[in-house]
């Protein structure tokens, strides 16, 4: 499967899920920009990716950021294939937990780092496309736990509200641009070895617990290259008739009971 010629975008894409999308992408020939958040980051992706790939410092909350990025992409490269969103986070910090306990700022701060970014990018890169008058695809980054909840280890009720509400905006916004050959799918990943995943992936009963939750491959949290065959699937030119679709990366866990340590 080789992307010669083709350009994309990755929102997030300077670490994790995002950064290993990005190579592997590259490695096939595509162009490739990246957006991330962390000056540091940044530039080591630059560096990993090579001089040859864009990699801009930006905040993915902010309606300037998407923008900026695809205005630089097309000036490099040409016309824009697609626009893959990684970027997003946990909103423990501010107060994500359980409802009784969920503070009113946890809420907003965890839809805006989720739900509102993906808004954003969704919305810059399809004026991109209308305006160029060109089809194109956008791939957008959900959660299992959107779908299918873990009450003890994995209590955040404003990240599973967001992320089962990237589904719905997905699917609406496939419905809406069809006609305009612009396709919109979500991948859905379980627990991932990811900057953010950090605290889970050190807990020794978490761990213990994935080996029934998500129990293929000998029952381990997933590596970033995992995710790599479903983003590729999806942005190729010859998936040109799949959009609306969601899939889920999860080694089993949205089938598999779990047994709890």
């Amino acid at each position: 499967m080789d992307f010669f010629g083709t350009t994309y975008i990755i929102i997030g894409g300077t670490t994790g899920m995002g950064l290993e999308a990005a190579m592997a992408l590259k490695n096939r020939g595509a162009n490739i920009a990246v957006l991330g958040r962390n000056p540091d980051s940044v530039s080591a992706a630059q560096k990993t990716l090579g001089s040859d790939t864009i990699a801009i410092s930006g905040d993915a909350m902010d309606p300037k950021s998407a923008e900026t990025i695809i205005e630089a992409t097309h000036e490099a490269f040409g016309a824009i294939d697609g626009l893959f969103h990684v970027a997003g986070g946990s909103g423990r910090k501010w107060g994500d937990g359980p409802l009784d306990r969920m503070t009113l700022e946890g809420w907003n701060k965890t839809l805006e780092l989720n739900l509102t970014s993906i808004m954003l990018s969704n919305k810059a890169m399809v004026s991109y496309l209308l305006k160029h008058n060109r089809g194109g695809v956008i791939l957008n980054m959900g959660s299992v736990l959107g779908a299918s909840p873990s009450p003890k280890y994995f209590v955040t009720h404003a990240y599973a509200a967001e992320k089962s509400a990237i589904i719905g905006f997905s699917k609406s916004i496939a419905s809406y641009y069809a006609n305009k050959d612009i396709r919109v799918n979500v991948i859905t990943p379980s627990l991932f070895i990811t900057p953010m995943a950090k605290r889970a992936a050190e807990d020794a009963n978490i761990l213990a617990f994935l080996k029934t939750k998500q129990p293929l491959d000998g029952g381990r949290p997933g590596d970033p290259s995992d995710i790599v065959s479903a983003v590729l699937m999806f942005l190729h030119p010859s998936s040109k008739f799949i959009t609306g679709q969601v899939l889920s990366v999860d080694g089993g866990w949205s089938i598999s009971e779990g047994q709890y340590s």
